[in-house]
């Protein structure tokens, strides 16, 4: 339920496009899955509060280092299915009826006998928990730039076999990790095998760079989503560009306080970003780290002073910038307009 003053924000239907796998992990699940495995865990990961840190390479080792550490218990096939079934569990409770799913299926190959295997159980679980939880569900085959761009166009290729194998299921490619490693113009050979294959390009891009690193993602990599991009706010110019251009970002404004871009999530240009005509898909990134869900983000746009007829535009753009199918699609957007004809609650 909404802290806030009016509609329940939970009652929201919304999509959900920017979480990853491990980062997508209840607290408690960790917790559970350590204690299994008898790994001791950083008492960072065991306080459950939120991740704080500088802007820095430093602070990203810090921010790498506990994810590093989360990620180690995902060790199994019945592990990996735990954290699909209960992100869309999470998602449903929240009023998100789509969820796409970021995974970069390497770190957990070694576990469960290859690539293809890793997200072969990715893509059987996507399956079974959409038929049990009603979220309709995609998945984002995501590269790193901490490796070797050859290893991106291995996952491309493979992004796309099981696209055609299972069409709607895997929806796109992706490009995470600390943003100023590599060179993204090297990652444009893997972008464009999964472009002409018909997948969503959805690289990370102007969350801890700014506007001239946003630039050299859209002219190199041809995003139809950027992974934050908050950071084109800076130059008005480039914000147009992306908005003439219908690249959709993919804000967070939790993770974007707990890695010291902003300070307060209330801080981030949101409110700059949706006055310019960005499409904004509102979403949760990291919550195991970060301790804020989908929700949590629209809780802090109500509390940057929108109300409850720019939510709903908000949540009906992460709709319309989804890869759902259509008849989904149409469904949320018919409770979005549902959700407004409520009567609001009346003012304390």
């Amino acid at each position: 339920m909404s802290t806030g003053t009016g509609r329940d924000l939970a009652a929201l239907p919304k999509a959900h496009l920017h979480l990853h796998f491990t980062g997508s992990m209840r607290p408690q699940t960790l917790w559970d899955l350590a204690a299994e495995r008898r790994i001791r865990l950083p008492r960072s990961l065991t306080d459950d509060t939120a991740l704080q840190v500088e802007p820095t390479h430093r602070g990203w080792f810090r921010f790498q280092r506990q994810y590093d550490a989360a990620r180690a218990v995902v060790d199994s096939e019945g592990a990996m299915r735990r954290l699909i079934r209960e992100a869309a569990e999470d998602d449903a409770a929240e009023g998100s009826g789509r969820l796409e799913l970021q995974v970069d299926p390497t770190s957990y190959a070694p576990h469960v006998g290859g690539l293809t295997p890793a997200i072969e159980i990715v893509l059987d679980e996507a399956r079974l928990t959409e038929d049990a939880t009603g979220v309709s569900i995609g998945i984002i085959i995501a590269a790193s730039r901490t490796r070797h761009p050859l290893d991106a166009r291995t996952l491309a290729r493979l992004a796309v076999r099981h696209a055609e194998r299972e069409p709607g299921r895997v929806v796109g490619f992706g490009l995470s990790n600390d943003e100023r490693r590599g060179d993204t113009r090297d990652f444009a050979p893997a972008f464009r095998i999964a472009r002409e294959a018909g997948l969503l390009s959805v690289p990370h891009g102007g969350e801890l760079l700014g506007p001239d690193h946003v630039r050299e993602v859209v002219d190199s990599l041809a995003p139809d989503r950027l992974g934050h991009g908050v950071r084109a706010a800076q130059d008005p110019r480039l914000l147009e560009q992306i908005v003439e251009r219908g690249i959709g970002l993919e804000v967070c404004p939790a993770s974007n306080a707990s890695l010291g871009v902003f300070r307060e999530a209330t801080d981030v240009p949101l409110r700059t970003l949706v006055d310019a005509g960005a499409l904004i898909a509102l979403s949760a990134d990291d919550p195991l780290l970060f301790n804020s869900r989908l929700l949590d983000q629209y809780e802090t746009a109500r509390a940057i002073g929108m109300d409850d007829g720019e939510l709903a535009h908000l949540a009906a753009s992460s709709i319309r910038l989804s890869s759902a199918p259509e008849q989904v699609r149409a469904r949320l957007l018919g409770g979005v307009e549902e959700w407004l004809r409520t009567p609001a609650p009346p003012a304390d």
